[in-house]
């Protein structure tokens, strides 16, 4: 048995004297989830429209989401104050789900996601204990301890992706999930991304303005670095005339099933084409946190389609409260989808705001209006 932290370590003991000889991996899993549900249990854990704020924590989360004008849901989320019991850490998912099964993979990507990283990232620390640095070499450690979190989410993503496949009773090979997570351990975030999700951080310049730094990427197919792989895997990339601008992912000429063509090019599920360019790996990036960093905003495309980064920043900034400053963004890009794209069906809307400190971020110098 691996030694993990003391707690995770002894639920996952009494796991394996109760089941008997187990895989170790499945008892690791076990005991994850015994700590998912005990935070559950304990208003440490959301999924649904709210806040969580832990006590003495300085981590504060506003969530929120509604329906577009497409049928279900299929956006989700989850935020986890205290991480697998540890103090210092914060986890957040968000995941956009498409296809006639998108809501159901979503939310089996919802369940898995945390603690499966967890259980991963208690096995790679146990293997890369970051007790071998000493205080002086403080940029080695931090380097260490992104690779040790970039490790554990490569090795989750595709566990999860497996799952689906696998799955007897989810049928995802015309359906789908993007991802976007990100885990706050200290000063440092650390984010995985696929899909167009988006994550925004709001940061105070040198001139004491409010300012958006984009985290992420939105993994469209049009992307340098994605269209070599796509075309190396004998994937098509076209825009159509109805939807001039927008690239989708296809099928080699001649291949059958046809499937629908794909505006991304990173996903879990979507069989009938993850042989032809599409993959579930995560770009896994980190970014220290300095008292200059007020919050972070994490948000399914519904959002981004119809309102900037700076908007975005302004809005939640400008909040009366910060519990209402999820609802309030998503409030603003529906009145932005019917001034910017009226006559189309309204995407679903989410939105996750994560700030980091105990007082209330600056607010922005103009205020903006958004319709």
């Amino acid at each position: 048995m691996v030694q993990f932290s003391s707690l995770f370590n002894g639920l996952a003991k009494s796991i394996s004297i109760k089941n008997g000889k187990k895989d170790r991996i499945d008892v690791g899993r076990e005991a994850a989830d015994v700590l998912a549900k005990e935070a559950r249990k304990n208003e440490l854990m959301l999924s649904s429209p709210g806040i969580v704020n832990g006590e003495g924590s300085n981590n504060f989360a506003s969530v929120f989401s509604k329906r577009g004008q497409k049928g279900m849901n299929q956006d989700c989320f989850v935020v986890w104050e205290e991480f697998g019991c540890q103090e210092d850490m914060t986890f957040c998912g968000i995941f956009d789900g498409h296809g006639p099964w998108g809501h159901v993979v979503a939310k089996r990507v919802r369940k898995l996601m945390p603690s499966s990283l967890l259980c991963n990232w208690q096995e790679t620390l146990a293997l890369n204990p970051l007790e071998l640095y000493s205080e002086k070499d403080l940029d080695r450690r931090s380097l260490h301890q992104f690779a040790i979190w970039k490790q554990s989410y490569l090795r989750t993503f595709s566990a999860i992706d497996q799952d689906l496949e696998q799955h007897p009773s989810i049928d995802s090979f015309h359906s789908g999930t993007t991802a976007l997570t990100i885990v706050r351990q200290g000063d440092l975030i650390v984010l995985a991304n696929i899909g167009d999700s988006r994550a925004v951080l709001a940061t105070i310049s040198d001139d004491g303005i409010l300012v958006p730094v984009q985290l992420t990427v939105d993994l469209k197919p049009n992307l340098p670095q994605e269209i070599e792989r796509i075309k190396q895997r004998k994937g098509r990339i076209l825009s159509s005339e109805d939807e001039p601008g927008v690239y989708r992912v296809w099928l080699p000429s001649g291949e059958t099933p046809s499937g629908p063509g794909l505006a991304i090019s990173r996903a879990f599920g979507d069989y009938y084409i993850k042989g032809f360019g599409l993959i579930s790996e995560p770009e896994v990036t980190q970014r220290q946190i300095t008292c200059r960093d007020q919050f972070a905003i994490l948000a399914t495309d519904g959002v981004w389609d119809v309102i900037s980064n700076q908007q975005a920043v302004e809005i939640v900034s400008s909040s009366p409260r910060r519990e209402e400053s999820a609802e309030r963004l998503v409030a603003h890009a529906v009145r932005a989808w019917k001034r910017k794209r009226p006559g189309l069906a309204m995407d679903d809307i989410s939105a996750i705001c994560l700030f980091f400190h105990s007082s209330s971020p600056s607010p922005s110098p103009n205020p903006i209006k958004v319709p």
